[in-house]
């Protein structure tokens, strides 16, 4: 109220000798609440920031599980959210594969046949934040499973989907097995590093093959980072078998050769090459399967050339190896100088079931014996692994369990047995499967290590 009565007499004052400024005054003080409101309006509506540019490149950590790519991949679900999977990287295999899991959760429509399911194919995948378009794909291939193990795209491995050539064609890829990491980006805009060679690459499908050399004839050999361990085809396994009778040989997939657990496996011969030359690199000691003639002509009309096999991850475990897919280039950089005791194992050839068992298919000989002790007190066709020194495997991926079956050669391990309802241990010991190629020196007439 002082301060009113003060104010009233001044402005009063004021009126009476500026009553022209003081209408002015007023009219500017009328404004000034429109001025404010404008001013909010030209804010609100004012050109919006854009949007931060999608990433043309990202790199994140991989988990090598029996020498195979997995990373973390996102997938929309119909309400608009995201969920995480793993992700298996095979660039040697065109088809998208996904498990029935996966499929349910995204909505997607699954019809079966008699052996397997089909699905129509996602839009895009996510990894790293990066957008990966499955645009190509029509459908995915989705394995014919019970509803207990819809969550299993194949046994023994961990991912739900796979992410095959048929995308990563459309992108630069970086594969740094040193750091365990992978590196997709959009074309062109990866620098690489290393040694690098001209390749074939289809067109249609991403399927890549470099010229190699073994024994001094030429051959195409595939770029297969998706299998566990190298393949040639028969024939020419066979002419090299012959030629090289000293080369370490075996039969029995064991280590890195029991890629999924088939009967055949137990069957599988498998030797070690003293020196090959792919595309610019000179690899020694490189393992190999011999591919049967049914799944090499299978394999030989996806690549629509000439090929005698293919190189897997463990011939390339010491290189970061670049594809650019756009000028049909491979990088190899060396990271590191390790040999891998890869087949330095306990001698079983195993199964992984649907429901995380695994059954014991065969036991792989050495030397001419059993490598693991067979019989009624031994291990039989059948029975299944329940622990590796007291660690349960139930559940685990492949790599996994070879991990736990591998060690120093002489190394005892305890395994518990099941065969029907009953548990009992073998203690078995790590062996030195395809020895190195030291052993040319024995004195002839003596047997190698097998």
């Amino acid at each position: 109220m002082i301060i009113q009565d003060r104010l009233c007499p001044f402005m009063s004052s004021v009126v009476r000798r500026f009553p022209t400024r003081y209408n002015l005054l007023m009219r500017l003080a009328g404004l000034f609440p429109l001025f404010i409101l404008t001013t909010a309006v030209f804010a609100q509506s004012g050109p919006k920031p854009e949007p931060l540019a999608e990433s043309k490149s990202v790199t994140v950590p991989i988990t090598l599980d029996h020498n195979r790519i997995i990373a973390n991949v996102d997938l929309q679900l119909p309400d608009g959210s995201m969920t995480r999977v793993r992700g298996w990287v095979d660039n040697g295999n065109p088809e998208l594969q996904l498990s029935r899991r996966v499929a349910r959760v995204m909505g997607l429509a699954v019809t079966c046949g008699d052996t397997s399911c089909s699905a129509p194919s996602p839009h895009e995948l996510v990894i790293g934040g990066m957008k990966i378009s499955l645009a190509g794909l029509k459908e995915a291939r989705i394995p014919l499973k019970s509803v207990a193990a819809e969550g299993v795209m194949a046994p023994g491995l961990s991912a739900e989907i796979s992410i095959p050539s048929t995308i990563l064609r459309n992108y630069d890829v970086l594969i740094n097995y040193p750091d365990h990491e992978l590196t997709v980006a959009s074309p062109g805009s990866l620098k690489f590093n290393g040694v690098k060679t001209r390749a074939i690459v289809n067109p249609e499908n991403g399927l890549i093959q470099v010229p190699s050399q073994v024994d001094n004839k030429k051959y195409n050999l595939a770029l297969d980072l998706g299998a566990s361990v190298s393949f040639f085809s028969e024939e020419l396994f066979d002419r090299l078998a012959d030629a090289h009778s000293d080369w370490p040989h075996m039969t029995g997939a064991v280590g890195p050769a029991n890629l999924w657990g088939g009967d055949d496996e137990t069957k599988w011969k498998l030797m070690r090459i003293d020196r090959l030359q792919y595309g610019p690199l000179f690899l020694t000691d490189v393992a190999v399967v011999e591919l049967p003639k049914g799944p090499m002509i299978f394999r030989e009309s996806h690549v629509g050339v000439p090929t005698a096999g293919l190189l897997g991850a463990d011939a390339l475990m010491n290189y970061r190896v670049g594809i650019d897919y756009a000028h049909s280039t491979v990088y190899f950089d060396i990271g590191r100088l390790f040999n891998f005791p890869e087949f330095d194992v306990i001698g079983l050839i195993l199964r992984p079931e649907d429901d995380g068992r695994f059954t014991i298919l065969d036991v792989a000989d050495y030397d001419g014996e059993p490598a693991v002790p067979r019989g009624p007190d031994g291990v039989q066709t059948g029975d299944h692994l329940v622990t590796v020194d007291g660690l349960p495997i139930h559940g685990s991926t492949m790599g996994q369990v070879w991990a736990m079956l591998g060690g120093s050669p002489g190394k005892e391990r305890v395994l518990k047995i099941e065969r029907g309802g009953r548990q009992f241990t073998v203690v078995a010991k790590v062996q030195h499967f395809l020895g190195e190629n030291a052993e040319k020196d024995a004195p002839k007439g003596k047997s190698r290590k097998k």
